[in-house]
Parts: C-alpha cells; structure tokens; sequence
C-alpha cells in the first residue's frame, strides 16, 4: 500500500510537464443571445445544441471566457473548447476570432451550429464553408475571421410567412419553435453530438451523406 508520500509523489508527477494536457484543437460554437428571455427562440438554436450535448455528454459550459461561456470535451479524441458567445448574435465573431487568435486555431477547425429559416424544423444541413445566408451571427463569424472557410451545423426553424418586413423578420426568429413542430426540432438538436464528432473527427463528407436532409 502507497504511504503518504508515494501518494504526493504520483500527484507531482501526474501534473509535470511530461503528462501535459494536448492543445486545444477545434471550436465548438453554438451561436444565440444570453439571457432567459431568449432561451427558447428561434435564434437560440445552436445554444440549445451545446446545452443538449453538454446534457448528455457530462461536460460544462459556465466559465466566462473570451466572452462566452466555455467548456472544454473530448470529441473524435480532440480537446475541444466549447463556446456559447455571450455577445448577442450580431458580435458573434468577435468572440470566436478572440477564441481562435489565442489558441491559433485555423476556420477549418472552428465549426459552428446556428439556426436556419429557410429549412422547415426538423432539417439540418451541414455545409464545409460559404456566404451567410442572411444570418448576422455567420456573417460577423465571416468578417472577424476575414474567412468563410468554416464548417457549419444548420438547424432548421421554418420560414417566416412571404412578405414579412425586416422588423416582422426580427420578431420571427426571437420567437419560440411553435409546439407541432418542436418534436422535430429536438429530434434534429439530438442529431447534432453525432455530426459533431464526425465532422471533428475529419469526415465532413460522411457527416454530409448521413445528416443532410434528415
């Protein structure tokens, strides 16, 4: 049996240098805005995903950092840093490129789960890269980064009815998935660890076939 001091001596040695924990290798950002009133719109998709994976996974997104509520998870065997931007959706990219300047990560390993309103609830789409689409949270991602080349998890929220002004657009996507389609919304938020970790793991085309559609 190990006296005290072979204890303190195998605690030294677990925290040496020699047994350092690998970098941090991708971004994990579910983009909406802080506060409870916003909990359950629309625009809160992608918070609502990091939640349920946090959930289910057993990890933690709480620490304040970089102007988000961070986490850190194993995911596809990458130290991940998870984040829920609390600048509101349309700053978005300024704590992700803070995020990404600091531990040097490229657009290629940052991706980002946000909402959708030209998919029907219950669609998800993954895409490797490319324009906004209308989402002010992607589009300021884009101009911090001065790239489009990151990977996206779209989740969709329906379209609002055809002739809505920009303003009636606004109170479209911070209001609440109505109750016949939130089934499957939540059946598309449970499908997002399973794409995560395939796109993490390097298999953006597999996460494509499989996800794309559903």
């Amino acid at each position: 049996m190990d006296n005290i001091f072979d204890l303190f001596r195998r605690i030294a040695s677990d925290a040496s240098p020699a047994q350092s924990v690998s970098p941090i290798e991708w971004l994990l950002v579910g983009l909406g805005n802080p506060g409870a009133e916003y909990a359950k719109t629309r625009h809160n998709a992608g918070f609502m995903a990091i939640d349920y994976m946090s959930e289910k996974a057993g990890f933690t997104v709480t620490k304040l950092k970089f102007r988000a509520l961070t986490g850190e998870a194993q995911i596809s065997g990458k130290r991940v840093l998870v984040m829920k931007p609390q600048t509101y959706m349309n700053a978005s990219g300024e704590s992700v490129r803070e995020a990404a300047d600091f531990y040097k990560i490229p657009p290629e390993r940052i991706l980002v789960i946000s909402d959708d309103i030209s998919l029907p609830p219950g669609k998800m789409r993954i895409r490797r890269k490319g324009s906004p689409g209308g989402h002010n949270g992607i589009e300021n991602i884009i101009y911090q980064l001065s790239s489009d080349a990151f990977p996206r998890i779209k989740l969709g929220v329906g379209s609002p009815p055809p002739g809505y002004s920009h303003d009636q657009l606004i109170s479209w996507v911070l209001g609440s998935v109505p109750e016949a389609d939130r089934t499957a919304f939540q059946d598309r938020i449970a499908d997002v660890p399973a794409a995560a970790e395939t796109i993490i793991s390097g298999d953006i085309d597999g996460a494509m076939g499989v996800f794309n559609g559903r």
